[in-house]
């Protein structure tokens, strides 16, 4: 699992959290409330990820269309619609997708080969899928940044998540989306409170990482079964997840 050559722990991991259509466009579905401000600050978060080669994990919301009916929230991040796919900015050249299928076959020197790791979720908790978790969990890293939607549940559950597995988790507060300023409030003193530190994006551009890992600048894009490269990889935008059955892709 050590994708580093010389075995160190890596200074960070950012974790980009739901952003996805549905949720960081005016447009969408189900938008944050604070969507005008937060894509300038979305934007910055990812230059700097790519800035300083910093690994980072991503979380897609995928929902059947069933699943919302009773929740009183509108129908969003539906598996397959436009809605669910990424901003095209928040993906990176060298990304894979990891399927969720109950089990923890997951390749552990992910980071080796890819900058960008993206897993599926279906509740607040990222964790909740068990192929993240023993990711995040036994990857070699000395801190966890976290920025995305929506702050009052998952950026919260898996701030919470880490910090109970040992992890030493950063918050970039302005670069969190929700829909009640209130309730988000009250996420971050939780957050706080057991020992995650907040920060502001400016903090966050101050800084320059010491120990960089270099990805390569070639991009990779997926072959079909057929052989023939996926039309939305060619024409640069993000697809949804599809199965991998536990094995990276570089693409869907």
């Amino acid at each position: 699992m050590f994708a580093r050559g010389n075995g160190r722990a890596f200074e960070c991991v950012v974790v980009d959290i739901n952003t996805q259509r549905d949720l960081c466009e005016p447009a969408g579905a189900f938008p944050v409330a604070n969507v005008h401000d937060l894509i300038p600050q979305l934007r910055h978060m990812i230059a700097w990820t790519k800035r300083n080669f910093a690994p980072i994990v991503s979380s897609i919301e995928s929902h059947r269309p069933f699943e919302l009916s009773d929740s009183g929230y509108p129908i969003h991040c539906v598996d397959g619609s436009g809605g669910q796919r990424k901003l095209g900015f928040t993906i990176f050249p060298l990304h894979a997708w990891v399927e969720a299928d109950n089990t923890l076959t997951v390749p552990m020197d992910l980071f080796g080969c890819y900058q960008q790791v993206i897993f599926r979720k279906r509740t607040d908790d990222l964790l909740g899928n068990p192929k993240a978790d023993r990711l995040l969990s036994q990857l070699p890293v000395r801190e966890y940044i976290l920025f995305g939607t929506g702050l009052e549940c998952s950026v919260k559950a898996l701030a919470l998540a880490l910090m109970a597995r040992g992890k030493r988790v950063t918050v970039v507060v302005d670069a969190c989306g929700y829909w009640n300023r209130a309730t988000a409030d009250l996420a971050l003193r939780k957050i706080a409170a057991k020992g995650a530190r907040l920060v502001t994006v400016c903090e966050i551009l101050s800084r320059k990482l010491d120990r960089r890992y270099r990805y390569p600048n070639s991009v990779r894009l997926t072959t079909s079964p057929n052989g023939r490269i996926h039309p939305f990889e060619a024409q640069g935008k993000a697809p949804g997840p599809q199965a991998s059955n536990g094995r990276p892709q570089n693409g869907p």
